[in-house]
């Protein structure tokens, strides 16, 4: 009955509004291709020069890099999901948070301000606001009394000066309904008959994301904090998600955000930045990383090639791909995006901690999509697939290789938060504020699940988590050096603490590099860093050897082990996975004691060791990764189990809720390619 009377609303909703959208008339793509160029052009030639700021030389330059912590993924009331939950962070804001600064979150006093004062404790070294490109003039349009659109039904739902007969937790949700009702088109009484008061307003809101980056760019010889110009295309297929963060080099960007619904496949994006970006001689520069591929239906890394008939066009599509798409997201707030247990497909080592932080708990009986893709992932409903996870797009990568001369899943790995409060860098279990306006309390964080209405979606802010962040190692915090870190991979994700890992891997790796004092310049000297490829294989050879290394984060918990993660396809289309224990404690040892989440036994501040691989045959392409594991710990569900005072919620005694978690820290891999 309650999902029959939410599909009602929905529905009621739609009929309500009148669903009117646009649907524009289709484009010459040559004509359209070239009113796109000119108008970027023209838009270079004419807007202001944000990159004409003078940027002294940084005072700390580290020829031997170092490390660096930062979100590429955080929302502000820019984005209308956020703002539908009473989120009213600007971009300018986020990024004083991210420096140290402070922000009010809901809920909202009378007068529309936050009411929750978060403070930022620990700085970010960088930072991208990613707003959804989505909806960007839409909302803008709602906001400002001076518009036709202002008094529209969408803007007031929108706005929330008109509600449904729902309960007060479905009202934000309701809200955010009203524009995700449209698909892919948009509402005419809003954006006008041809979509052009919504695309033109999108150009003045991006331009305004422009200046909060430009403005919270340190610039100075200290290089306290660098900022990134970005957007979210957040494409969705059959209820699958298909989201990409874009960001930019540097201020030289495109005039328009491209959403998806000017490019509804991943494909048309990556030509769009190819052509209009990285290509158009105007020193733009930017790159795409997909994240949450766990909500995909096994869409986001399935080996397809749309519109792509021969070998040699499935080629080009995948060095596209390559080319724009070096990195990947492997956890965030929406859960880890790393592995699976069980999948069809794969074979190898039983790896248990593929069951840290699920979305879909791990007991859960669901069908495998097999060799399809599957829809609804981001209900979590339908199939799972191997293809939603980035240790099996890395591993079908190799296969590509094979097939077509290109790895089109080459790419390296970050973590972020997905903040919708414009808080990038909250991410401490025990000080969890929640990632969304809604959640602000933790009662309303301890909510196992609800139905949003029309079953777009279901929500389950206890199944979420505080997120991640993302490492990158750069001679110095400046775009330029970050970056360039970026495209060539030498990152590193965390699913929060600032956890510092190394990992080299070469043909002559001295046996006492741990110990040598010297272990960082031997690395680069004698092989290749994360996300880096192998140099051919020397003729005396043997396996190749690794050298990994890892820092507790100096207010986290101890390390326990490190790991050394290894995929390799087999001749018979199973991906094998295997997972070696290299350095530290056994599992078992140190434990934690729920009744006060103090955590109890042995563990390490630091890491260090040389591995061979017992396994390797030279005739097979294999693709590694370090893993770096605290000791357990409480999960942020817990500490606010603790911390509530009164009659505790239902579910903090839940046998089924997960209470411990090991935090961890996941480098770019090194690939391994057989001449």
């Amino acid at each position: 009955m309650k999902r029959f009377l939410l599909l009602a609303l929905g529905a009621g909703l739609i009929a309500m509004l009148g669903y009117q959208f646009v649907k524009p008339e289709p484009v010459d793509p040559d004509i359209r291709r070239q009113a796109m160029r000119a108008q970027y052009y023209a838009s270079v030639a004419g807007s202001p020069d944000f990159a004409a700021g003078h940027r002294e030389p940084c005072s700390d330059h580290r020829l031997e890099r170092q490390p660096l912590f930062g979100g590429l993924h955080v929302h502000t009331a820019y984005s209308t999901d956020a703002y539908a939950f009473d989120t009213r962070v600007s971009p300018a804001e986020a990024y004083r948070y991210a420096r140290g600064g402070s922000v009010l979150l809901p809920p909202l006093n009378a007068d529309g301000v936050g009411t929750r004062l978060l403070r930022n404790e620990r700085a970010l070294d960088f930072m991208a606001v990613t707003d959804h490109a989505e909806y960007m003039g839409e909302g803008s349009l709602c906001l400002d009394p001076g518009q036709q659109a202002h008094g529209t039904l969408v803007c007031k739902v929108y706005r929330g000066d008109l509600s449904l007969p729902v309960s007060e937790t479905m009202q934000p949700l309701i809200r955010m309904l009203s524009f995700i009702i449209y698909g892919k088109e948009r509402p005419a009484s809003v954006c006008a008959a041809d979509g052009s008061a919504c695309i033109e307003r999108s150009g003045e809101v991006w331009r305004d994301i422009q200046r909060a980056a430009e403005s919270a760019y340190d610039r100075s010889s200290e290089c306290a904090f660098t900022s990134f110009v970005g957007y979210e295309y957040s494409l969705a297929e059959k209820s699958s998600n298909l989201h990409r963060n874009v960001i930019f080099a540097n201020a030289t960007v495109p005039p328009l955000p491209l959403s998806s619904k000017e490019a509804p496949q991943p494909s048309l994006l990556w030509q769009w930045l190819r052509d209009y970006c990285l290509d158009a001689g105007v020193g733009c520069d930017a790159l795409a990383i997909p994240h949450n591929s766990n909500w995909s239906s096994g869409r986001m890394f399935f080996p397809e090639y749309p519109g792509a008939g021969t070998p040699e066009e499935k080629r080009v599509a995948a060095a596209l791909r390559k080319r724009i798409e070096p990195l990947a997201e492997v956890v965030q707030v929406k859960g880890d995006s790393e592995c699976r247990r069980g999948l069809y497909g794969v074979t190898g080592s039983i790896d248990e901690q593929c069951d840290f932080e699920k979305l879909r708990p791990p007991a859960e009986i669901v069908e495998d999509c097999k060799d399809e893709v599957g829809e609804g992932g981001m209900m979590l409903k339908g199939c799972l697939s191997r293809f939603s996870y980035t240790r099996y797009g890395l591993i079908q990568g190799l296969a590509e290789r094979d097939k077509l001369g290109v790895n089109p899943f080459e790419y390296g790995l970050v973590a972020a938060s997905d903040s919708h409060n414009g808080t990038g860098g909250d991410v401490d279990e025990r000080k969890y504020e929640g990632a969304h306006g809604m959640d602000s309390t933790a009662e309303k964080r301890l909510i196992k699940e609800y139905d949003v209405p029309g079953g777009i979606a279901t929500g389950s802010p206890l199944r979420y988590n505080p997120g991640g962040v993302a490492g990158v190692w750069a001679e110095e915090n400046s775009r330029e050096s970050i970056f360039a870190a970026l495209k060539r991979r030498e990152t590193f994700g965390t699913s929060g603490p600032r956890i510092v890992p190394r990992f080299f891997g070469g043909w002559e790796i001295a046996g006492d590099l741990c110990s040598s004092g010297d272990l960082v310049q031997q690395g680069y000297a004698q092989g290749v860093p994360m996300g880096a490829v192998m140099p051919a294989r020397p003729d005396t050879a043997g396996a190749p050897q690794f050298v990994l290394s890892a820092l507790r984060d100096s207010e986290g918990n101890l390390l326990q082990r490190l790991q050394v993660v290894k995929g390799v396809m087999r001749d018979d289309g199973q991906m094998e996975e295997s997972v070696y224990d290299v350095a530290g404690h056994e599992p078992g040892k140190a434990s934690v004691n729920i009744q006060t989440c103090r955590p109890e036994g042995p563990g390490s501040t630091s890491l260090c060791a040389r591995w061979q691989d017992p396994d390797f045959d030279p005739e097979r392409a294999a693709v590694y990764y370090l893993r770096v594991l605290e000791n357990p710990s409480c999960r942020w569900s817990s500490w606010q189990c603790l911390d509530v005072e009164g009659e505790k919620p239902a579910v903090c005694s839940d046998p089924d809720l997960v209470k411990t978690i090991q935090e961890r820290a996941w480098t770019s891999p090194i690939w391994y390619y057989p001449l």
